[in-house]
């Protein structure tokens, strides 16, 4: 495979960037220098030209190919099938194409010019290309493109299809292909070895009511029709049929995306679908194009589990007491599917995709794979089944069984399954609504595929495709080619993939990439599904309000470039960009302000009935925004966007959208305490009045107090002045000391104006002696024919500098981090260490963009020292230098970490240390000794948090 350095890749996106993270072959102006062959030029196209003894998947790719060159020049070239016996018409130019050892026209090429194809010979979707000297008799030049087997050819043509300006997503995301007038191809051409992966995939799971129902309407459905067998001896159980929408036509579209994004592998659609089933085209269409077919972990056999048992099946899916009709099952399927390309999945799961009811699973288990290879024996009537690709995942209690001593032949691929990726159905919550998967996550746990070696099969769960086109493109091209992608250009990838779908310069492109990190980022923080009205702290370190800011710039600057994109492009740009944006802005935005709403009811704060209303009108956007999406471009997408997303009661998907639970106060009646609501940053409670939170004692409680010290990030704190009732009221606050500043000194409140923030801090800390210094502010309402309301604020200045210790080995206080005495806390970024160890040649590595802020670390290389482990203190290590101010005896550290498995063996137990100062040092492992073989720890479904105290 060739080698790709990070210069050269930025350099290509500058030139050429219609493709990404690929060398590239095709300019748009003749060169002298780089010795170019014409494809357009003048306003004539170059002919092109395939052997009718080629694949079929390759004349469609041809005829694709040629469409492409359409869509970009609007000159459509010549598509001619010549074979060798016929030659072709004398020609100056001629593009041909064709399979080694496949296409006649081909091999006469070959042996006319000794045209050295040893570079692809015998490998897997390989493909080279060049521009040959008199290659045919009457051709004076031609571009030769030739691949090694059917799908190198394919490939080939559309990675120059790419190059020219037509993404993958030209159709399933309605990306305009960008315009030239002329194409040219450098002579000396583009070529690719083996990709990275062998088989790589998409699995349309989970696919209602989006997909269903989009396609439902889009596609003519042919209820009652079946194919049984090899020989059509099955009668269907249910006359009804499967009323898929799932057939022909639709996957027509579904397997040129995965071709145009080098993919070749699919798992079709399968709850209430049956590929085989659904329409008899469909299996022989995906061999025609050449996509390799499979079935699901839970569909043995190459049949639809519970579709073709529930049609076709007699008696219980249960192997121990019901083997000879599942054995005649398979047996039928198997047949079925022997003329075709696929990947076998072998095994089996229980009815609705449960555990397998037997008294000895291991045992059962054991049995049904002699009995589904002696299957394949049979039918494809050898004695050696280890070349029919068969593969078996390790879904939930399979894996279990395995680290148990389940036997697997050698031969049978293990599929492990890891439930982070872009769509999923499982406790605790689905999440199957919009993107929410960052890419540099892609990365980190694909990579870590690439170094053990596990590169025979991949498979993305894509739910319903469309929401997740990005993160299949990024999956395809590091399952294409590996070598290209780094933790250092993931950003360089979603760059180019602006660049090349929105027509956009380098700076707005990257402007796109850092929507598009902190749009995955703030919805992998927590998944849309999994948000609830207190998942961000409504009173502490302004983390609710900051989540709304940050939500509100995103969308400003989405918006920003969707308005300034042509008319034609701000579809595309809609459907990738600005509908997840909003959607999730809105979402996030709704949730945090009903919790706020309840929150301000409980301290009869008159804006609690705004933000009432706020909610509502979140929750009609939500609505609205869905709708947006179903009318673009006349409603091509109409019912993509169906899933729910609001009111998950329990970790399936809600029924209907339900609102977050509002509270209202009486806007006519005033609070019993008085006009003037005071509520102190940090406090759930308010005053005056009794609230619950304001003490212990909950009544009678004292005037609140407010911490400042010289750390705290925000450099102030704030006090909200509320209206709690309908009577206007003027306010002002006074202070007794000099050195504090209030930001605002007066008001006056109204149900007109219901609120104002007034925020405190120290005007000059050196003012003030060490330790603590006190002081008050009165907040006085004056309000008509009501006395005058006065509510104290104490006010302590914690003015607490740190003392360096003698033996403090960092560069300064400046580059340290110091605790904040008020909030409690001092909070740093993992890549922000002050000392990186190497050991054995590990040391740890920033992977940018990974986590809910900045960025996360990592041991790297990921198998340095053969994946040794070491003793806690003896390893790698990180060492952070920073001062806590507080007299505590006792520190909680808490650490985030991404939940990873012990993928280097029960032997080798992930786990981490730490040690604060010369303490003892303290162990956690990731998955406890004593975990569940094949489940995950309990306290993963508790803690997302590690503490070491």
């Amino acid at each position: 495979m060739r080698t790709f350095s990070l210069t050269s890749f930025c350099f290509l996106l500058v030139r050429h960037v219609s493709a990404i993270g690929q060398t590239t072959c095709a300019v748009f102006q003749s060169s002298s220098q780089d010795f170019t062959f014409p494809v357009v030029q003048n306003g004539i196209a170059t002919p092109v030209f395939v052997s009718p003894d080629d694949w079929p998947g390759v004349q469609i790719a041809a005829s694709n190919f040629v469409a492409d060159i359409e869509r970009v020049t609007q000159i459509l070239p010549s598509l001619s099938n010549v074979s060798a016996s016929e030659g072709i018409a004398k020609s100056t130019t001629a593009i041909i194409v064709g399979t080694l050892g496949q296409s006649s026209l081909i091999e006469q090429v070959v042996n006319t010019t000794n045209l050295d194809v040893s570079s692809i010979r015998g490998l897997w979707e390989s493909f080279i290309g060049q521009e040959v000297a008199n290659p045919l008799p009457g051709v004076d030049s031609a571009y030769v493109i030739i691949g090694s087997d059917k799908r190198g050819t394919i490939f080939a043509l559309y990675d120059l299809s790419e190059q020219f300006g037509v993404s993958p997503w030209y159709w399933w995301a309605d990306v305009v292909p960008t315009e030239h007038s002329e194409l040219f191809l450098m002579s000396s051409g583009c070529s690719h070895g083996e990709p990275t992966v062998q088989y790589r995939g998409i699995f349309l799971n989970d696919e209602q009511p989006a997909l269903t129902n989009w396609a439902q309407q889009k596609y003519t459905n042919l209820p009652g029709l079946f194919i049984g067998g090899a020989m059509g001896t099955e009668t269907p159980a249910n006359a009804s049929g499967t009323g898929s929408p799932f057939q022909s036509e639709f996957y027509s579209q579904v397997f040129e995306l995965l071709l145009r994004l080098k993919g070749n592998y699919l798992w079709p659609a399968q709850w209430n679908s049956a590929f085989c089933v659904d329409d008899p085209l469909n299996q022989p269409l995906a061999d025609l194009y050449g996509v390799v077919m499979g079935t699901s972990h839970e569909e043995p056999m190459m049949r639809s589990i519970p579709v073709e048992w529930t049609l076709f099946g007699d008696g219980i899916w249960d192997y121990d007491v019901n083997a000879q009709n599942i054995h005649n099952f398979w047996v039928l399927g198997v047949e079925r599917a022997r003329p075709y390309e696929g990947v076998f999945s072998i095994g089996m799961r229980g009815d609705g995709d449960l555990p397998i009811d037997a008294v000895n699973p291991i045992g059962t288990l054991e049995t049904i794979i002699a009995d589904q290879r002696q299957i394949f024996a049979d039918i494809f009537n050898t004695t050696d089944v280890t070349t029919i690709p068969q593969m078996w995942t390790l879904y939930e209690e399979v894996e279990g069984y395995y680290e148990e001593g389940l036997t697997v032949p050698d031969d049978v691929v293990l599929l492990w399954t890891d439930d982070e990726h872009v769509d999923m159905v499982a406790s605790p919550r689905d999440y199957k609504w919009v993107t929410s998967t960052q890419l540099s996550k892609l990365y980190e746990q694909l990579s870590l595929c690439v170094i053990r070696d596990a590169v025979r099969i991949w498979m993305l769960n894509v739910g319903d495709l469309k929401p997740y086109e990005r993160e299949i493109e990024f999956w395809m091209a590091l399952s294409w080619d590996s070598s290209v992608w780094n933790p250092d250009n993931v950003d360089g990838f979603v760059t180019a993939w602006a660049q090349r779908e929105f027509k956009l310069d380098t700076s707005d492109a990257q402007t796109v990439a850092e929507v598009v990190a902190n749009l995955t980022r703030y919805n992998a923080r927590r998944k849309p599904e999994l948000l609830n009205t207190t998942t961000y702290s409504l009173v502490n370190y302004r983390e609710a309000d900051r989540v709304v800011e940050a939500w509100d710039t995103l969308a400003n600057v989405s918006t920003k470039i969707y308005n300034q994109l042509a008319s034609d492009i701000q579809p595309s740009f809609f459907e990738l960009v600005q509908h997840p944006v909003l959607a999730s802005q809105t979402l996030g935005k709704m949730l945090i302000f009903a919790g706020q709403n309840n929150l301000r009811a409980s301290q009869a704060r008159l804006s609690t009935n705004e933000l009432a209303e706020q909610v509502q009108e979140l929750f009609e956007k939500d609505h609205d925004l869905e709708v947006e999406f179903h009318t673009l471009l006349d409603g091509k997408w109409d019912h993509m966007m169906d899933q729910t997303h609001v009111g998950y009661a329990y970790w399936q998907q809600p029924m209907t959208n339900t609102m977050p639970a509002v509270n209202r106060v009486q806007s006519r009646k005033q609070a019993l305490p008085g006009v003037m609501r005071i509520i102190p940053e940090g406090s759930y409670g308010a005053w005056p009045g009794d609230d619950m939170f304001d003490c212990a004692q909950q009544f009678n409680c004292p005037a609140p107090t407010v911490l400042l010290d010289p750390f705290n990030p925000f450099g102030n704190v704030y006090i909200d002045v509320g209206s709690g009732g309908p009577v206007p009221f003027t306010w002002s606050a006074t202070s007794n000391v000099s050195w504090l500043s209030v930001s605002t000194t007066n008001g006056s409140q109204s149900p007109s104006s219901t609120e104002n923030r007034v925020f405190i801090s120290v005007s000059d800390w050196s003012q003030l002696d060490a330790g603590s210094t006190l002081a008050q502010i009165n907040f006085t309402a004056v309000a008509s024919n009501q006395s005058d309301l006065l509510v104290p604020v104490m006010v302590e200045a914690q003015n607490t500098l740190p003392q360096v210790p003698s033996d403090f080995t960092g560069q300064s206080l400046r580059i340290c981090f110091v605790e904040s005495s008020s909030l409690g806390v001092v909070s740093f970024e993992a890549a922000h260490f002050a000392r990186n160890t190497s050991v054995a040649g590990i040391s740890w590595k920033v992977l940018p963009g990974l986590g809910r802020t900045l960025s996360s670390i990592t041991p790297w290389p990921r198998d340095g020292d053969n994946g040794a482990n070491f003793s806690a203190g003896t390893g790698p290590s990180v060492e952070y230098d920073f001062f806590v101010v507080s007299n505590i005896t006792n520190l909680t550290v808490v650490t985030r970490l991404s939940p990873s498995l012990n993928a280097n063996g029960p032997d080798r137990p992930l786990a981490y240390a730490l040690q604060l100062n010369s303490q003892p040092i303290q162990t956690s492992y990731f998955i406890p000794p004593d975990s569940t073989p094949g489940g995950e720890p309990l306290a993963w479904g508790a803690l997302t948090d590690s503490p070491q105290t």
